[in-house]
């Protein structure tokens, strides 16, 4: 029997799921039987090799497209869903953006894309899976947040500041979603050997010298899955680099 397990692998949309770490925790969720929907907004064929790869585990899958900062794109997205593999039961809000800027250089339109991003589509996809899981009994929320939230980060105020936004968002479905069944945790990565810090130096003072790779991230989303003790934090994957 695996150490971790599911009695009942609920379908989960997977936002940003293309590649990265969304790809990522795609992977570990069809590894708990879990139908996933991929969505993207660009990448399909990236989108369709993770659907190709979560077949290749046994569990099902389809590739949606949409952009999950348009109202009408993710009431498309829940929908189509929901035609595919039935009610929602997990919903993984990774999908984000982070344009690095100084302080000097922000403009208001780096804060509306943030924002929009990493915070806004969070809630819109929220809004519309909560009813299948109350429905359920059962529910698993997760929100991809980042270090920066804690520490500021190097990318950009804009940045840092929707992500912690995101945190807010995330303890407030945990304390009020509880009572029917549904936990709400967020996963704060910094330093994985993604895109997003190609190029990026390691801090001199971070204990563990080396990226993380998404897998890693993944790990923790399972956990968060299978456990139904466990809501309102936010886990840090970071190399040390920021400690709680």
């Amino acid at each position: 029997m695996p150490l971790i397990s599911l009695e009942t692998p609920y379908p989960a949309i997977v936002t940003g799921a293309s590649r990265g770490v969304g790809r990522a925790i795609a992977l570990a969720l069809a590894e708990l039987g879990c139908p996933v929907v991929v969505n993207y907004v660009a990448n399909a064929d990236a989108a369709a090799e993770t659907v190709a790869r979560v077949e290749a585990i046994g569990a099902r899958a389809v590739a949606i497209r949409a952009d999950v900062t348009n109202d009408a794109d993710v009431h498309r997205l829940v929908d189509e869903s929901r035609r595919a593999f039935g009610q929602i039961g997990i919903l993984v809000n990774n999908a984000g953006v982070a344009t690095r800027r100084d302080i000097f250089s922000n403009a208001i339109e780096d804060f509306d894309a943030a924002f929009a991003a990493n915070t806004r589509a969070a809630y819109l996809v929220t809004r519309l899976v909560l009813p299948d899981m109350r429905e359920i009994g059962w529910g698993r929320l997760i929100f991809l947040s980042s270090t920066a939230a804690r520490t500021g980060g190097v990318i950009s105020a804009p940045y840092a500041g929707s992500k912690a936004a995101l945190e807010g968002l995330m303890r407030h479905y945990a304390a009020y979603a509880a009572r029917h069944g549904i936990t709400a945790n967020a996963i704060a990565p910094a330093f994985i050997a993604t895109d997003m810090i190609a190029g990026a130096a390691l801090p001199p003072n971070m204990p563990i010298q080396r990226y993380g790779a998404p897998e890693e991230v993944a790990m923790i989303a399972q956990t968060i899955v299978a456990c139904g003790f466990m809501t309102g934090q936010t886990i840090q994957v970071n190399g040390g680099v920021y400690m709680t």
